[in-house]
């Protein structure tokens, strides 16, 4: 294999060996590896709170400073996860793929250790201690160490920007495969219905359930590993070419506070994840509390999956025609106007509530299917502005800025509960706490997809021509420099 600068991005097919072509095995592996993460991540993002509140009897007060507490620890690991996937010498596996090989193990069990029923019969303090433990040694720690080299990995499986977009689109369909089991299956498995006819959930069927996705997950993330290949090298530096660490993580910081496309998509990944996330959160309580109904709980559930398999074969194709910022904005505006209308209308008809709620959902679900498109045109931004891919670097930060936005989702969740006077592990709630939830659960999502929309059109840079633009400009780069 040919010798290159820091600057230079070479084809893994110039070796001497055999690799094949991009193709749909690449694309079924990588979805393969987002449908492991989500197993846990949905999981968590939708149920744990129910499961710390109902089962362990925690107030959402406690619950949300977890939540806002471990994104204090991920600004520290996942920036440190991302410079050492862009500065450390790539093992044979590659640069990426082998962390998945080797932190797989111990985020499943991460994964279920956050779910023992048993613990609802420790003392308050014992559970507190629990919660803060596995919660943190799941999402800062083994999360962090996967996801990022697997979210960067999608800039080195192939160097062609519809490859990567095909990517993006798998990666949600694996996603939406995950919401599937999730929003469907579990509802129906963890509630009974008592004698009075409210609905009760079963502790057990918690940990039962995070065992089945532990195994899963494993498996899934053996295929994402072996059928992966990392087409595109971005050797290390040259020793004449490094700089001490401090010269070169003051470029680093230098280089990305001045990459305004990544200045905008986390400030829309802010208000994303805390529109999307607390929706998720606060459903398990409108339709199993408001609604009256833990069944229409999965309905909800399965309709918001379908949308996404619906919009995928054919959410590339409005993506090139009309941009992904472009398109983007607008779906977004339309999530927002149906939410705001489920707020004015207040209704107490579930079957009016779930086709509305679906509508809305199709606008957050389009920018969730071409959301990892728009990270891999970040990367080139960065590369065009600074020479450096830095491409684990990007996407932690861009990762962080997620975890941040589940935080706060599910910080404002729990006080949001505790302020509006829900009462945890109680059988039934008070009428006017139902009302409060109901309009939590709609006006904040208005309110949110309308700043998701905002920060797109006003502060990403990165419009349909501009994408065109730092495409044509790194592909002259790599031909000067072969």
């Amino acid at each position: 294999m040919q010798h290159a600068s820091a600057n230079k991005v070479q084809n893994v097919t110039d070796d001497k060996k055999n690799v094949r072509e991009f193709g749909l095995i690449d694309k079924l592996a990588y979805m393969a590896g987002d449908l492991a993460n989500d197993l846990f991540f949905i999981f968590s993002s939708s149920f744990l709170m129910l499961f710390y509140t109902k089962v362990l009897g925690i107030s959402g007060a406690v619950v949300g400073t977890l939540f806002l507490s471990a994104r204090v620890v991920d600004a520290f690991t996942d920036m440190g996860m991302g410079r050492l996937v862009d500065t450390l010498k790539p093992s044979k596996d590659g640069r990426f793929r082998v962390w998945i090989k080797r932190v797989a193990p111990f985020a499943v069990i991460a994964g279920f250790l956050m779910f023992l029923s048993v613990v609802q019969n420790w003392s308050m303090t014992a559970k507190i201690v629990y919660i803060f433990v596995t919660y943190l040694f799941w999402g800062s720690i083994c999360y962090t160490a996967i996801n990022i080299p697997y979210g960067s990995m999608a800039s080195v499986i192939s160097e062609k920007p519809e490859d990567r977009a095909s990517l993006s689109v798998f990666r949600s369909m694996g996603a939406s495969i995950a919401s599937i089991f999730i929003s469907f299956f579990v509802p129906l498995f963890v509630y009974k219905t008592d004698a009075t006819g409210a609905q009760v959930v079963i502790p057990e069927r918690f940990t039962i359930i995070a065992a089945i996705f532990a195994v899963l997950a494993f498996a899934l993330y053996q295929f994402c590993y072996h059928f992966t290949i990392e087409r595109v090298q971005i050797p290390q530096k040259a020793e004449s070419e490094k700089q001490s660490f401090g010269k070169e993580m003051a470029v680093l910081v230098k280089g990305l506070s001045t990459n305004r496309a990544l200045g905008g998509i986390i400030a829309a990944a802010i208000f994303l994840l805390l529109s999307m996330l607390l929706v998720n959160t606060m459903n398990a309580y409108l339709y199993a509390d408001y609604f009256k109904s833990s069944k229409t709980l999965a309905v909800a559930g399965i309709l918001g999956t379908v949308g996404t398999l619906m919009l995928a074969p054919f959410a590339n194709k409005i993506a090139s025609r009309f941009g992904k910022k472009e398109s983007a904005t607008v779906a977004l505006f339309f999530s927002a106007i149906v939410y705001a209308i489920l707020y004015f209308i207040h209704t107490d008809n579930v079957m009016l509530f779930l086709p509305m709620a679906f509508l809305a959902s199709l606008g957050m679900n389009y920018f969730n299917i071409v959301i990892w498109a728009f990270i891999t045109d970040i990367i080139d931004y960065q590369e065009v502005k600074t020479g450096n891919a830095d491409s684990g670097t990007v996407y932690a930060v861009y990762s962080f800025s997620r975890k941040l936005g589940q935080a706060l989702a599910g910080g404002l969740g729990g006080f949001a509960l505790t302020a509006i006077g829900y009462a945890s592990a109680a059988a039934t709630q008070d009428q006017a706490v139902l009302d409060k939830i109901y309009d939590v659960a709609t006006i904040v999502p208005a309110i949110g997809y309308t700043g998701v929309a905002l920060c797109l059109w006003f502060i990403y840079p990165l419009t349909k021509e501009k994408v065109a633009e730092n495409v044509a400009i790194l592909s002259e780069r790599r031909k000067a420099a072969k």
